[in-house]
């Protein structure tokens, strides 16, 4: 059994497709998959949330488990605060992980936001939760200009708190990338520490579910059970042309 935290250095950048992808692959070898998110924010009750698109581009088969569910589109101690409901806390999101572990060969913890976004008043993160479960995060960035620094901070995060970084996956490569996002392909693995794990294509996230299914190890890297490979990749892409 494994758990694998899954975050990212900022909000709306595919951390949710990643997963996805993850939890498709896995499935597709034969893998019993739980998706567990801690914090839903801007959801209404009986909404579609986030571990119900991973279910619906994955497949049925991956088992669900939201802790709390926030109707506003804030950070999760705000949300919670805000609507006069329990937050989440480190030591939740580890036992429900835990316990998920018990049952599935691979269970991925979807954050909220980035990070280091506070889960509760006492400053609590998803990177705690990392750390109480021993588990590593699978990084979710950007692919273009500004994402060498917020990787390198992230990842600096995480070592300082003893934290193991499985590595980064650009959660939206563009159809038409530029010369930043191209270079990047090169430098983010320096500034991560570890190298680039996949590259989901912008829009995956629309992509017919069958599609999306026979199409996501091919996104992915080894490390994720996938056939990505980054050197292939970027030879491609036009990795140092103009």
């Amino acid at each position: 059994m494994t758990v694998i935290v899954v975050s990212g250095t900022g909000t709306e950048i595919g951390k949710t497709v990643t997963t996805a992808a993850v939890a498709a692959v896995a499935l597709a070898a034969g893998r019993s998959v739980a998706v567990l998110k801690p914090a839903q924010t801007g959801v209404a009750p009986g909404g579609p949330g986030d571990a119900q698109e991973v279910t619906r581009l994955a497949g049925d088969g991956v088992t669900t488990l939201e802790l709390a569910r926030y109707p506003e589109p804030l950070a999760p101690d705000v949300a919670a605060r805000r609507a006069g409901l329990a937050q989440v806390h480190p030591q939740d999101v580890a036992d429900a992980a835990a316990k998920l572990a018990t049952e599935h060969d691979l269970v991925l913890v979807e954050g909220a936001g980035g990070l280091l976004v506070r889960l509760d008043d006492e400053g609590g993160t998803l990177a705690d939760a990392a750390r109480l479960l021993d588990a590593p995060v699978l990084l979710v960035v950007t692919a273009g200009l500004g994402t060498l620094n917020s990787t390198a901070l992230a990842a600096e995060a995480l070592r300082a708190r003893g934290v193991r970084q499985l590595g980064p996956v650009i959660g939206s490569w563009p159809a038409d990338p530029d010369l930043a996002s191209r270079c990047n392909l090169a430098d983010l693995p320096k500034d991560a520490g570890t190298p680039l794990l996949g590259a989901v294509p912008e829009g995956a996230g629309s992509l017919h579910a069958p599609t999306f299914r026979a199409e996501a190890g091919s996104w992915l890297g080894p490390q994720l059970g996938g056939t990505w490979d980054g050197a292939v990749f970027a030879e491609r892409e036009g990795l140092g042309t103009g």
